[in-house]
């Protein structure tokens, strides 16, 4: 989740109008990525565009708009000659003007985002602002072109690739997860057989299940989705385990529990029909190598790493996948002329 995005509707309501600052192209070595973004207010800042004297310069910048009405600007930054940063690339960040009546607007487009969808933004040099609208699914993406003249046009995509995760559990480690996922953008399914044992205050991108037949929330869960199991009985991690192992489209089946617990279950999953090499997508131990501490947020920290990493190539692959079909598609057009 966009710390900004969320941000954005109470830093309205206390300060008044601000500028969202984004960076619109990102060419070389640079702090942020194209996307990030940043609020400044007459006296506030949230999020980053990454620090340092980028970040100075463009919170002067953005206090000036605020000062002079100016509703639209753009901004070429060279963060090696100009700023002096290590970094030696370049940045276009854009300013933009929100007023504070939007404020509910806001409110419900974060809302949005929260529960997987996307905002899609553009925005030319000859707008007074950016149309934004909700789109139920997409990708991540900005696309900034320029023209002779300073001509320029602004277009992007805020949302968070589909991240499911089903965590089984409300006990200390679980609710530790949760804090630790829900800012990442996962869309999280939180499930306990007990009732009245989660926090009251949860992030929208978190729905809370009390039931009797958690099995069935394997189930119901889409594909792709990361299970997480750590609940208060072992009879009840192996079913849960057994009705995952029933299943080949999930992401990441992590259970708590130690080596010996692992060399049990294997065991009892292999006698209840489970081929041994569809073990090797069993993770237990749960979490990234070498932390030994045994804190939940430890723990958690742990496991989201874990699932970080599994994300980060996921996105890989599809961006490899996504660039191979566009060269392909060029090259059918180059060696015909015309698209067919």
């Amino acid at each position: 989740m966009k710390d900004w995005l969320t941000q954005l509707a109470p830093l309205l309501g206390t300060d008044g109008a601000l500028v969202l600052v984004t960076v619109a192209q990102a060419q070389g070595s640079t702090p942020r990525e194209a996307g990030a973004a940043m609020l400044v207010s007459a006296t506030q800042a949230a999020d980053t565009i990454g620090g340092g004297h980028l970040e100075w310069e463009a919170t002067a910048i953005a206090r000036a708009l605020l000062r002079d009405g100016t509703s639209l600007r753009t901004v070429r930054f060279s963060l090696g000659a100009s700023l002096g940063q290590c970094c030696g690339g370049a940045v276009w960040l854009l300013f933009e003007r929100i007023e504070p009546d939007s404020a509910l607007m806001w409110r419900h487009r974060a809302a949005a985002v929260a529960r997987g969808g996307h905002l899609a933004r553009f925005v030319t040099s000859r707008d007074a602002q950016s149309m934004w609208s909700l789109l139920p699914a997409g990708r991540g993406s900005t696309n900034f072109t320029r023209a002779p003249g300073d001509e320029w046009q602004f277009e992007q995509q805020i949302g968070e690739p589909p991240f499911p995760i089903c965590i089984f559990g409300a006990g200390h480690v679980g609710e530790a997860l949760v804090r630790v996922l829900a800012p990442l953008g996962a869309q999280i399914d939180w499930i306990d057989t007990r009732e009245d044992v989660f926090p009251a205050e949860l992030p929208p991108n978190v729905r809370t299940v009390s039931t009797d037949m958690p099995e069935q929330a394997v189930a119901d869960a889409p594909p792709g989705t990361c299970f997480i199991v750590l609940t208060h009985s072992h009879a009840l991690d192996f079913d849960l385990s057994l009705a995952i192992f029933r299943r080949k489209d999930f992401a990441y089946f992590g259970l708590i529990g130690s080596a010996t617990k692992r060399a049990r279950f294997e065991h009892r999953l292999m006698e209840r029909g489970v081929a041994p090499e569809r073990l090797e997508a069993l993770t237990c131990p749960i979490g990234i190598a070498g932390i030994r501490s045994k804190l939940p947020q430890s723990i958690a920290i742990a496991v989201a790493a874990q699932l970080l990493q599994l994300r980060e190539t996921r996105l890989l692959l599809q961006r490899a996948s996504l660039h191979a079909a566009s060269h392909l598609a060029h090259a059918h057009c180059n060696s015909n002329g015309s698209p067919r």
